[in-house]
C-alpha cells in the first residue's frame, strides 16, 4: 500500500513539473514579442524626431511614412493573429497531453494496486492455508465442548432454580394458609370478646332491672304491712280512747294526745327501720347471687365456682340455679366456638351432655353469633344444628325462627353484612333439610321482585349455596328463578359487576353445580329419614322467645334436671351417674385394680397414630431441597448431617439421594460423591445402601432406560470406591432364566463403569480375589455349562471378555474334570483289584493329567501373548 501511494505521488509531481515548464515557455515568448514591439516604436519615434529637426518634410515622405506605418500595423496584426492561433493550438495540445498523462498515470496506479493485492492474497493464502485448517478444527472442537458444558451447567442451574422456586412457592402458600388461619382465629377471638362484653353489659342491665323490680315489690309489700299495722294500732287506741273517754275530758287531754302521737310516730319509725333492714338483707342476698357469675361483674375461677356449687346445700335454691345457668352458658359457648368439620363428631356428645332444653335460647344465640363472626363455618354450624334437631326439634325450630326474624330485620334496615350471613345460614339449613325448600323459593322471589344490585348479589350467593339441592327437590322452581335472572340480565339496569355474577351463576348451573355440593361428605351426619323439616313462611308473625336467654328461677328445677338426665341417657345410651357413683363408692380393691387396668387400656386405645405421614413428607422435602440447593457435595453433606434424624430414618436419606440421582437427565458425579461420603461416615448408611441395591435390582424392570443408567452408574461409583462392599454383587445371578432385558442392561452399565473407573486389569484382579469367590459365583456360574457359556458370551458382547479367562479355562477343562470325577466312582463300584494294575492305572492317569495340565498351560500362555500383541 505504501508503494502504491508513493507511485501515485511521483506521477502527480511529474504532471506538476510539466505544467510549470509549459508556463515558463509561454511567458518567454510574450517577453520577446513585447521587446520587438518596443524596438519598432523606438525606430519610428527616432525617424519622426529627425524629420522634425531637419525641417524638410514633403508629401512623399509623409505618404511613405504612412504606408510604412500601415504596413507595420498589418504585419503586427498578422503576427498577433498567427501567435493567437499558435497559442490556441498549443493550449489544446497541452490539455490533451495532460489528460492522456493523467489517464495513463491512473491506469498504471490501478495496475500496480491490482498486482500488489493479488501478490498479497497469494502470499497470505499460501501462508495460512495449512494453519487455518488445524485452527478451524481446534476451534470447532472447543466451541462444541464449550456449548455442551454451558448446556449442562444451564440445565443443572434451571433444575436447581425450579426446585428453589417450588420450595419458595410451597413455603409462601404455607405461610399464607397460616396467616389466614391466624386472621380467622383473631377475628373469632375479637368477635367472642365483643360478644362477651355485650353479653356482660346486657346481663348487668338485666340484673339491675330485676333488682330494682324486686326492691320495688319489697318496698310495696313492706308499705302495705306497715299500713295494716298502723290501722291495727289506731283501732286499739280508739278502743282504749272510747273506754277512758271521761278521763280525756280533763285539762290533761291535750298533752296525752301529744304523747299518743309521739308514741305512734316512734312506732312508725321503728317499723320503717325494720323494713329497711329486711330490704337491705334481701338486696345483699340478691347482690351476692348476682356476683356469683361473670355477668355480675366479678370473675370466679372454675375451681372456686365448682366448690361453691358443692358447698351449696339447697340444690333448688335460686343461688344454685344461677350458678348452674352461668356454667351452662359458658359450656355451650365454648362448645360452639371450637366446633369444626374434623371434631364435630366429638363435640356432639359433649353438647348433649348439657341441658339443651333449659339452654336452648343460649344455644341458638351462640350459634347465630358464631356464624355471624365466621361465615366460612356456616356449613359446620348447620350440620351441628341438624344433629341437635333430630333429637330436640324445638331447638331447631327456635333457631330457624330467630334466623328468619334476623333476615327480615336486616332486609328492612338495608344491613347487607347481616343479611348475607342470615341468607347463608338459611341456605345451609335448607341443604341439611332442617328448613323446607319453600322458604328458599319464597326468599328468592322476594329478593328478585324489585331487583337492585345488592338484592341480586344476595340472591346469586343464595342460589350458589343451595342450588344443587333445589335442582333435585324443586327443578321447576329453580328454573323459574333462573328465568327471572335471565330477564334481569336482559333488562341491563343493574351494574356490570352484578351482571358478571349472574353469568357466572349460569355457568355454574351448566356445570351442574360442580364444586358447590349441598353437603360435604364429612358433614353428612344425619340420615334423611331421621331429619325433621320445619316449614316457616316469611309472612308469618314470629315469636323469637327472647326470654329464654335470660335467667329465671325454676320452682321445679330438680324434677326438670332429672327428666333431662333420663332423656340424655336415651340419646347417648349411657348408664346413670348415680349407679356409677355407688359402684365407685362401694367398690373393693379388686374393682380398683380393674379400673386401673381399664384406664391403662383406655390410654393405650387413646394413643394417637399419625397415619398421614406428615413428618416423613416434611423430612423428604427438606432432604430434597438441601440436595438441590447445594453447590457441591461437601456443602450438601454438611447440611444433611445437621438434619436431626430419628432412629430408622437413615433409610429415607438414602432413598431420596437415589431418587434425585435417577431423576437427572444425565448421571452427575455429585450424587456418587455424596453417597460415598455418607457410606464412609457411618456404617448404617452403608447397610442402607446395600438394601437399596437389593431393592432396586429386584424392581429394575420398572425403571426407564435413563433412570436405569443413572442408578447403575451410581452403584458402580460406590462399589468402585469401596464405599459399598463387593459382596453386594452376590445378589446378581447372571443366567438366562434369572435375568431380563432391563437387568442385563443394568449389569452391563455397572461393569462397564467399573472397568472405566478401575481399569480392566484391576477389575480382573478384584474379581479373581479368592476370598470373594463365594460372592462372585452367581455372576460367574459354574453349576451348569449352559450358564457358564451364557456368562462368558455376555461379558464378551459388552467388551469385557478379559474378566472371563478363569471361566473359559474352567469350561475348557470341564470334560476332563467330569471324567476324573467318574473314575473314582467306577473304581469304588468294581472293588479292589490287583495292586500292579491299580498302580499302572494310577501312573497312567497321573501322566495323562500332567500332560493335560501342561497342554492347557501352554495354550493359556499362547492366548496371553496374542492379547499382549
Amino acid at each position: 500500500m505504501a508503494r502504491r501511494y508513493s507511485d501515485s505521488s511521483d506521477d502527480d509531481s511529474r504532471d506538476g513539473s510539466d505544467g510549470h515548464r509549459d508556463h515558463r515557455r509561454h511567458s518567454r515568448s510574450d517577453r520577446e514579442r513585447g521587446r520587438r514591439e518596443r524596438e519598432r516604436n523606438h525606430d519610428d519615434n527616432e525617424e519622426n524626431r529627425q524629420r522634425e529637426h531637419s525641417g524638410s518634410s514633403d508629401e512623399d515622405d509623409k505618404c511613405a511614412n504612412r504606408d510604412r506605418r500601415r504596413q507595420n500595423q498589418k504585419e503586427r496584426e498578422e503576427e498577433r493573429n498567427q501567435e493567437g492561433v499558435y497559442e490556441i493550438r498549443r493550449r489544446d495540445l497541452a490539455g490533451s497531453l495532460d489528460e492522456e498523462c493523467k489517464r495513463s498515470n491512473i491506469d498504471r496506479r490501478r495496475e500496480r494496486e491490482r498486482i500488489h493485492d493479488s501478490d498479497g492474497k497469494d502470499r497470505r493464502q499460501k501462508r495460512s492455508r495449512s494453519s487455518d485448517e488445524e485452527e478451524d478444527k481446534h476451534a470447532y472442537r472447543d466451541r462444541r465442548h464449550e456449548r455442551e458444558r454451558i448446556r449442562d451447567d444451564d440445565d443443572a442451574k434451571i433444575r436447581r432454580r425450579e426446585a428453589v422456586d417450588e420450595n419458595s412457592k410451597q413455603s409462601d402458600e404455607l405461610e399464607e394458609e397460616k396467616q389466614a388461619k391466624r386472621d380467622r382465629r383473631g377475628a373469632r377471638d375479637r368477635s367472642n370478646r365483643h360478644e362477651v362484653r355485650h353479653r356482660d353489659r346486657h346481663n348487668d342491665r338485666q340484673r339491675e332491672s330485676e333488682a330494682s323490680y324486686r326492691n320495688r315489690d319489697l318496698h310495696r309489700h313492706s308499705q302495705h304491712d306497715s299500713d295494716d299495722d298502723e290501722d291495727h294500732r289506731r283501732r286499739s287506741h280508739r278502743s282504749t280512747e272510747h273506754a277512758n273517754r271521761g278521763d280525756r275530758r280533763d285539762n290533761d287531754n291535750q298533752p296525752s294526745r301529744r304523747n299518743r302521737h309521739g308514741n305512734s310516730f316512734k312506732e312508725k319509725e321503728e317499723g320503717e327501720i325494720k323494713q329497711k333492714q329486711s330490704a337491705l338483707q334481701q338486696t345483699n342476698l340478691n347482690g351476692d347471687t348476682a356476683n356469683l357469675g361473670r355477668s355480675g361483674g366479678v370473675y370466679i375461677p372454675p375451681f372456686k365456682l365448682a366448690r361453691m356449687m358443692k358447698e351449696t346445700q339447697d340444690k333448688s335454691s335460686v343461688e344454685y340455679q344461677r350458678l348452674t345457668w352461668d356454667a351452662l352458658r359458658k359450656s355451650i359457648n365454648g362448645l360452639v366456638n371450637k366446633v369444626n368439620a374434623t371434631n364435630i363428631k366429638n363435640i356432639i356428645p359433649e353438647l348433649f351432655a348439657e341441658n339443651l332444653i333449659r339452654g336452648r335460647g343460649l344455644f341458638c344465640r351462640s350459634c347465630m353469633k358464631s356464624q355471624m363472626a365466621s361465615p366460612g363455618f356456616t356449613d359446620v354450624f348447620a350440620a351441628f344444628v341438624a344433629v341437635v334437631n333430630t333429637k330436640l326439634p324445638e331447638v331447631g325450630d327456635l333457631l330457624l325462627r330467630r334466623i328468619v326474624l334476623q333476615l327480615k330485620r336486616a332486609y328492612k334496615r338495608n344491613d347487607k353484612p347481616q343479611l348475607l350471613a342470615a341468607v347463608k345460614f338459611i341456605a345451609h339449613l335448607v341443604n341439611q333439610q332442617v328448613a323446607h325448600e319453600i322458604i328458599a323459593l319464597e326468599l328468592l322471589t322476594i329478593l328478585l321482585e324489585n331487583p337492585t344490585d345488592d338484592s341480586v348479589e344476595v340472591a346469586v350467593g343464595f342460589v350458589t349455596e343451595c342450588g344443587s339441592l333445589l335442582q333435585d327437590l324443586s327443578p321447576k322452581g329453580l328454573h323459574g328463578i333462573f328465568e327471572r335472572f335471565r330477564g334481569i340480565l336482559h333488562e341491563g339496569e343493574i351494574d356490570k359487576r352484578v351482571q358478571f355474577l349472574i353469568e357466572g351463576l349460569f355457568a355454574i348451573r351448566k356445570a351442574k353445580f360442580q364444586g358447590y355440593p349441598a353437603v360435604r361428605p364429612e358433614l353428612d351426619l344425619v340420615e334423611q329419614e331421621d331429619q325433621l323439616t320445619h316449614e316457616i313462611s316469611l309472612q308469618d308473625e314470629i315469636d323469637p322467645e327472647i326470654t329464654l336467654d335470660i335467667f329465671k328461677p325454676d320452682p321445679q328445677y330438680l324434677e326438670n334436671e332429672k327428666k333431662y338426665d333420663e332423656l340424655k341417657k336415651t340419646i347417648l345410651g349411657e348408664e346413670s351417674e348415680d349407679e356409677d357413683g355407688s359402684d365407685a363408692a362401694s367398690g373393693d380393691e379388686e374393682d380398683d385394680e380393674d379400673d386401673d387396668e381399664s384406664d391403662e387400656e383406655n390410654e393405650e386405645q387413646m394413643k394417637i397414630k399419625d397415619e398421614t405421614e406428615t413428618n416423613l413428607v416434611n423430612l423428604r422435602r427438606t432432604i430434597y431441597l438441601t440436595i438441590m440447593s447445594s453447590v457441591d457435595f461437601e456443602e450438601a453433606g454438611h447440611k444433611m448431617l445437621k438434619i436431626k434424624l430419628e432412629p430408622g430414618q437413615e433409610m429415607e436419606l438414602c432413598i431420596m439421594l437415589l431418587e434425585c440421582c435417577s431423576q437427572e437427565r444425565t448421571y452427575l458425579r455429585y450424587y456418587g460423591l455424596l453417597g460415598q461420603r455418607f457410606c464412609m461416615i457411618n456404617k448404617v448408611y452403608q447397610e442402607n445402601f446395600d438394601k437399596c441395591f437389593v431393592q432396586q435390582y429386584s424392581m429394575i424392570h420398572r425403571l426407564e432406560t435413563n433412570k436405569l443408567r443413572n442408578v447403575g452408574k451410581f452403584f458402580a461409583h460406590l462399589i468402585g470406591t469401596d464405599a459399598l462392599p463387593w459382596h453386594v454383587l452376590a445378589y446378581i445371578r447372571l443366567t438366562e432364566e434369572d435375568t431380563t432385558s432391563s437387568s442385563r442392561i443394568f449389569i452391563k452399565i455397572l461393569f462397564q463403569e467399573l472397568s472405566e473407573h478401575l481399569g480392566i486389569r484391576r477389575l480382573n484382579e478384584r474379581l479373581s480375589d479368592p476370598t470373594m469367590q463365594d460372592s462372585f459365583e452367581s455372576i460367574f456360574p459354574r453349576d451348569n455349562p449352559k450358564n457358564t457359556r451364557f456368562s462368558i458370551n455376555f461379558f464378551t458382547s459388552i467388551g469385557l471378555g478379559g474378566i472371563t479367562e478363569n471361566l473359559r479355562e474352567y469350561l475348557k477343562n470341564l470334560p476332563r474334570l467330569i471324567m476324573q470325577q467318574q473314575k473314582p466312582a467306577s473304581e469304588s463300584d468294581s472293588g479292589d483289584e490287583s495292586g500292579s494294575s491299580s498302580s499302572s492305572s494310577d501312573s497312567e492317569s497321573a501322566s495323562s493329567e500332567s500332560e493335560s495340565e501342561s497342554s492347557s498351560s501352554d495354550e493359556s500362555q499362547r492366548r496371553r501373548k496374542k492379547r499382549r500383541r
